[in-house]
Parts: structure tokens; sequence; C-alpha cells
């Protein structure tokens, strides 16, 4: 699904209507456990749709999408609006996984859209394809409609949402976490910039997304590449081969160092789900 992972420059895809997902189902969960299940009429009724313009950074171009405001989603989901401090896992159909925090999820200007406005007139809800997969989007694809929440690593832009959510990383997933770092070093920071630009993804020991290979297990990738390479692969992944990775020219040197030093360490603090399958 690659939300975080569609590479900035794609062609635009072709504007053939798709149907939206036939079950519009959206969980809620807290820590596991679901809190509650609607489905687009309930969302409807309760978070009055409108129109927004968005300017897409995954489409490349302004879109206007019939959308429900995330903030009235979230207080229809969970019974009240997060917490700053509450974490949140925002889970797609595909095994995409953002992490994203309750300060950043209830800002103004978060809408949950539901549809292409261009393409679903009077029918049924309908979308424009996105990335190179030409993937429907639906159910539901969340979008920033201020131009300062453009930045697709600043902000959660999963599309094929399915699930929401509230939990720790950490908690849900435990073994990602360099429990032998310390707290101001590099192996610390590069796991921060690695939940920020890579867990949607990626796995670290089996926890984590599904779209690209864990990068851990059964062997980390500083074990078969060298560090130069696994740098210049995360900044440039195009120069190395045809992917949907998207590139990460806003990654200083210093970010990419402090991602070798947590997969380093990572290397020593395996966590095998799948050994002995």
């Amino acid at each position: 699904m690659l939300v975080g992972v569609v590479a900035a420059g794609l062609a635009v895809p072709s504007t053939r209507a798709t149907a939206v997902a036939a079950d519009t189902t959206l969980r809620f969960t807290r820590d596991g456990s679901v809190v509650r299940t609607v489905d687009l009429p309930a969302l409807e009724r309760a978070c009055p749709p409108q129109t927004v313009a968005i300017d897409d950074p995954y489409y490349a171009t302004q879109k206007r999408f019939r959308a429900v405001e995330l903030r009235c989603a979230l207080v229809l989901g969970f019974g009240a609006l997060p917490a700053d401090d509450d974490d949140f896992l925002l889970r797609a159909s595909d095994g995409y996984v953002k992490p994203a925090t309750g300060a950043r999820l209830t800002e103004a200007g978060g809408w949950l859209a539901f549809s292409d406005a261009s393409l679903d007139g009077a029918g049924a809800p309908a979308w424009q394809p996105i990335d190179r997969r030409q993937l429907d989007p639906g159910p539901y694809y969340l979008v920033w409609q201020k131009p300062t929440q453009s930045d697709e690593h600043g902000y959660p832009w999963p599309y094929q949402l399915v699930e929401i959510e509230r939990a720790s990383l950490a908690s849900q997933f435990p073994h990602v976490v360099p429990t032998t770092a310390a707290a101001d070093s590099p192996a610390e920071r590069g796991f921060d910039i690695f939940r920020t630009e890579c867990i949607a993804c990626h796995a670290i020991n089996g926890e984590g997304g599904r779209i690209g290979p864990d990068l851990n297990v059964p062997q980390s990738i500083v074990e078969y590449r060298p560090a130069a390479q696994v740098k210049a692969y995360i900044r440039n992944p195009q120069s190395f081969r045809y992917t949907t990775m998207p590139a990460h020219p806003h990654l200083t040197d210093a970010d990419l160092d402090a991602l070798v030093a947590y997969f380093e360490t990572m290397k020593t603090l395996k966590h095998d789900p799948g050994a002995g399958q």
C-alpha cells in the first residue's frame, strides 16, 4: 500500500474510476481489543460529510475528496477526543502500520476521506487509483488539508485504512526497541527515525509493517550489506533497482548513521518468530 512508500514524482495514475471496497468497516481498538466498529453510513450519520480540497503529496496534485472530520471520527470511535500523549497505530488492509500521536491526530485539518469527489457523482463512492500498483485507496484515506500538513514524512497519510488502534508502539512491538542502547545514543536516535520513517512498511524481529522485508531476521541488513550501501539505498533506492520504496533525501548523513547504529544494535537482539517453521 505504501503510503510512506510511494516515491515522490511517480507518474500520476490514470483517471479511471474504481468502486470503493465493498466493506467500509472501520475498527477502533485499544491494545488489541475492539472498542467500536462502524461503517460508512454510521460515520456519515455521526460526522457530516464535506467536500474538501487537498494538496495531495501522493497524487502530486490538488484533489477533492468526500470526507468526514478525523476529530469527529475519533470521538465516535473512542467515545472522547484522545489526549495529546496517547499513541496510535493506523493499520491498512495490506499490513501497512503507521504510528501517530494523539497530538497529531487531533490537529485541525485531518480528514477521513471515503471517496474522490470528482468521480463518485450520485453513485457509489469511487477512487482514482493510487501508487505504482494502481490500488484502490478505499475504504478510507487519511488526508490533511492545511499547507503545513502536506509533508508525508511529518504527517500520516495512510490509505486502505481499516483500523485505528490506541496502543503504544513499544507495547505492540516490544522486540523493535533497542533495549541495550543508552537514551542519548545514536542507536536510540536511529530507533526514533526507524519508527517514524520505516516501521510502517518494514518489520524488525517480525514486528512492524508487512510491505517490505524484515530488516533483522533471519539476518540483519547490516550483516549482508555494507553500511555505506545500506545508507545509499535508503537515500535513493531507485539508483539500485526500480521499486516502490521512496527516496529519503530529507534524511541527513547523521540520520543515516543513526539508522545504521540502530540496525547494528538490533542484530544483537534477535527474536525470530519464524525460526524453526
